[in-house]
């Protein structure tokens, strides 16, 4: 079956990275090529398009796409943090980068990676199939301290120590292997008053075993001042995040490099001399529009931020 992959918010992310002929582009997470196609398009033969993904399914979109398009193309297999690390190694100089930090079509829809409630499937949920970890390991092995803590840090779910709890008690008589599973075990937990209204049941412990099992968040923090430090001066650094675990993270990242001076606050004058490095090309984060979220459902928890980079930088 053809899986088509709707990129999101993928004009406003054009629009506000403002890319020009010639240009040098990174695209941390390629995915199903959406965002990179529009992009290769606006820096024209000239122009230089480096992808990066870590799943090892991508790469051969990468090799489709790149027959398609007039740019020189470039892919790196690795995660973004990995990718990165050898952009700046290399010296690389990006004069766009952007991140977008959802799953793609293909890989939710792709049954047999276990990513969706929707599905039954191995529990898996590895974006590298080449890891140890799965989300099976996670279920069956780890304790219920760290089950709570990772469905209510992770997931945000209100029902973490109760999931948690079900979920021990569940793997006693039988190891959880598959999603439905799972679904049926966290629904177990949770008040039937409570499985309305807010979305699947199962939806938060999916995305923290996501995270998990991914390290997601790390990535999210060792990637930015990676990309900010291969982003050139003049460059733009575009974030597409699906969940407030990350827009907060890239939010607090931004408006740090875009403060000024840090001086104390009872301080009458400045004397710290501290030059903010980022402008904000957008002071709010953008969200898609209500035809985009009716068209795309998928859409509907994006936002996106995108900084500058400014003279004197010293990432």
């Amino acid at each position: 079956m053809t899986i088509e992959h709707v990129p999101v918010l993928a004009g406003e992310l054009i629009d506000l990275l403002a890319p020009r002929t010639g240009e040098v582009a990174v695209d941390c997470t390629f995915g199903g090529g959406g965002h990179a196609r529009l992009l290769a398009d606006r820096i024209g033969p000239t122009g230089t398009l480096i992808c990066i993904d870590r799943d090892p399914a991508a790469a051969e979109r990468f090799n489709e796409f790149a027959a398609e398009v007039a740019c020189e193309t470039r892919f790196i297999q690795a995660d973004f943090v990995a990718g990165l690390e050898q952009l700046r190694r290399e010296g690389v100089e990006a004069d766009l980068l952007y991140m977008d930090l959802g799953m793609s079509s293909m890989q939710v829809d792709a049954w047999i990676r276990g990513f969706s409630y929707s599905y039954d499937a191995p529990l898996d949920m590895r974006m590298d199939q080449a890891q140890a970890l799965t989300a099976a390991t996670v279920v069956n092995e780890w304790d219920e301290r760290h089950l709570a803590r990772l469905l209510r840090d992770y997931g945000e779910e209100r029902y973490a120590n109760q999931i948690a709890k079900a979920i021990v008690r569940a793997r006693k008589d039988t190891r959880l292997e598959s999603t439905q599973q799972l679904v049926e075990v966290i629904k177990s937990a949770i008040p039937t008053p409570a499985q309305f209204g807010g979305g699947h049941p199962a939806k938060r412990s999916f995305q923290a075993l996501r995270i998990a099992v991914n390290d997601e968040l790390a990535q999210v923090d060792a990637g930015l001042p990676l990309a900010w430090e291969v982003l050139s001066v003049d460059g733009r650094l575009g974030v597409i995040s699906f969940h407030s675990l990350e827009d907060r993270r890239t939010k607090r990242f931004l408006a740090e490099r875009a403060r000024g001076c840090v001086c104390p606050p009872e301080f009458p004058v400045c004397v710290c001399g501290h030059e903010p490095e980022a402008e904000l090309v957008n002071r709010r984060a953008v969200a898609p529009t209500p035809g985009e979220v009716a068209a795309n459902p998928r859409a509907k928890s994006a936002h996106l931020r995108v900084a500058r980079k400014l003279e004197g930088s010293s990432g």
